[in-house]
């Protein structure tokens, strides 16, 4: 067994490695947190190791998951295992369970998403029934308790355990919502819509902010995935797209199609949301959606960023900082919440207003 108490754990997607850990060095820094990262393309997560144990404090409670957006679950990592027995995980698990001195309000073992530990969600399963057990035998789960504790499964013989608040955490494990395609749907991307809806937003915020009557405009919107999204909600829609609609979207009385270019079109009157999935130069979509906001157009957007094959987290950094300039100079605040999603690619999604 390998203390690395001074380690941070982030999932990512799988090839994003790098990316997640640019994010997580370049956040220490802004808190004067030096440390390094530990990385393997394609595994799906990123140890970020820091100097001390006041360092890993000082990171957790300046960092939080929501100001991240290549990692989908940000944890504090407790121990790491190299040697877990194939007859007796519990054995090796336990012991540093104990020796948090914490209960937990619940236990998740889990795999990053990469290839390799996607075949081990049989044994995340059983060992995390029995893990759970044992816990509640020695009183070590409590319903009040802030923690929830994760072990997640590089491979068979290697864990690390961790916590996190679960306040501040991705309330799904490995940080991925599982959502169903709805067969109604257009397209396999409406999905992106909705998980960006459920990790961009918090519940109070989709209440009040996706209601029923509410206008948007959606742009590159065919064949009408993130319309559907919205026209699902009961919001009357303006798709903007050359190219066709889904029929059904059309029949629904809620949308209106316009064959239009996407950069030129700006509504008559302001509206309550403005999407946009077009594939561009982010650059140029960012700009776009800081206009739309800038001139009153729309409240609230959400907006896909494609990502260059090099220097993503650089491109994104550059287009959050030319949105918040832009909504600066005009005496606005920008409220940017970014994240690639599990349903996103070669891209991120963002979540922006002015206040």
């Amino acid at each position: 067994m390998r203390p690395t108490s001074t380690s941070l754990l982030a999932y990512c997607r799988p090839g994003f490695e790098s990316e997640c850990a640019q994010e997580l060095a370049s956040a220490g820094e802004r808190l004067g947190v030096i440390g390094f990262a530990r990385t393997t393309r394609g595994s799906g997560f990123v140890e970020y190791v820091l100097p001390d144990s006041s360092s890993q404090q000082a990171f957790s409670a300046g960092v939080q998951l929501a100001n991240l957006t290549f990692a989908r679950q940000l944890l504090r990592v407790i121990e790491r295992i190299d040697d877990l027995p194939a007859k007796d995980r519990l054995g090796l698990l336990m012991p540093v369970v104990r020796s948090t001195a914490r209960r937990f309000v619940d236990a998740w073992i889990e795999s990053p998403d990469s290839d390799a530990a996607r075949e081990l969600a049989g044994l995340c399963r059983s060992l995390n029934n029995a893990l759970v057990a044992a816990m509640k035998r020695e009183s070590l789960i409590d319903a009040a308790s802030q923690w929830r504790l994760h072990v997640c499964l590089v491979d068979a013989q290697t864990a690390f355990v961790c916590e996190a608040e679960f306040a501040h955490a991705a309330p799904w494990p490995g940080g991925i919502p599982r959502l169903r395609f709805p067969a109604a749907a257009p397209s396999r991307s409406t999905l992106k819509l909705e998980e960006a809806f459920l990790t961009l937003l918090d519940e109070d915020e989709r209440s009040r902010w996706l209601q029923a009557g509410m206008c948007g405009v959606d742009l590159g919107a065919a064949p009408g995935g993130w319309t559907w999204q919205l026209v699902r909600r009961a919001m009357r829609v303006i798709a903007v797209d050359n190219g066709p609609m889904n029929q059904g979207l059309l029949d629904s009385g809620l949308v209106t199609h316009l064959r239009e270019d996407g950069f030129r079109y700006r509504p008559a009157h302001p509206v309550d949301w403005l999407v946009c999935d077009m594939v561009e130069q982010p650059r140029r979509v960012a700009e776009l959606i800081g206009e739309w906001l800038i001139g009153g157009h729309c409240r609230f957007a959400v907006f896909n960023l494609k990502l260059p094959m090099k220097q993503r987290f650089k491109e994104v950094e550059l287009c959050r900082q030319r949105m918040h300039e832009a909504a600066q100079a005009a005496g606005k605040r920008l409220d940017w919440r970014a994240r690639q999603l599990y349903h996103d690619r070669e891209e991120i999604t963002v979540f922006a207003r002015l206040r």
